[in-house]
């Protein structure tokens, strides 16, 4: 089996990408959002992070965490809020993909892909490409012409606190001045 490696810095911020099981595009359903926000809720109480960015794309999150200042452990955060989501909405969400040999034997369900892609933010500079492509990404998938479109988003929070003007995201604008993140 692989050794997977994964940069963890206590207090650090880290941007994340998890992704559903054969990209079934299950998140944005009424149901699996109630569920997410019960877990984060659930699972911040025990183990308290900062959610700076986030949306939520039919298939797929992306968000941004900081961490508390001795603390490190987010593969922890993750497997609760999946396992959460598992637990209290498999069932109602009846997604149809088959489960693997090994994923029966582990007894894991069809609803998340095992692992989950992290990046660990190191300065300034980062933090706000990482930002913006959070909040950009719906336009990106062509889920919307426009950011502030994309209801399943901080970007709404954002543009309340003056951070975003409503207008910026404009379908091509964010390619053409950040060119991805490379």
């Amino acid at each position: 089996m692989t050794n997977y490696r994964r940069n963890k810095i206590e207090g650090g911020t880290y941007f994340f990408t998890q992704v559903t099981h054969h990209r079934q595009p299950w998140l944005c359903q009424d149901i699996s959002r109630f569920l997410l926000r019960a877990a984060f809720l659930k699972v911040r109480q025990k183990y308290p992070f900062q959610i700076d960015a986030i949306v939520l794309l039919p298939e797929h999150i992306h968000c941004i965490w900081t961490l508390p200042a001795n603390d490190s452990n987010y593969a922890t955060r993750w497997r609760l809020i999946k396992s959460y989501v598992t637990k209290h909405g498999a069932s109602d969400l009846q997604l149809q993909a088959s489960r693997s040999k090994s994923r029966q034997k582990r007894g894991e369900s069809n609803l998340w892909q095992r692992r989950f892609w992290e990046h660990l933010i190191r300065d300034d500079a980062d933090f706000e490409r990482h930002f913006d492509y959070i909040h950009y990404n719906p336009v990106h998938h062509s889920l919307c012409h426009r950011v502030v479109d994309w209801e399943y988003s901080s970007f709404h929070r954002y543009v309340e606190q003056g951070v975003y003007p409503i207008d910026w995201g404009v379908k091509g604008e964010f390619m053409r001045v950040y060119g991805g993140l490379g």
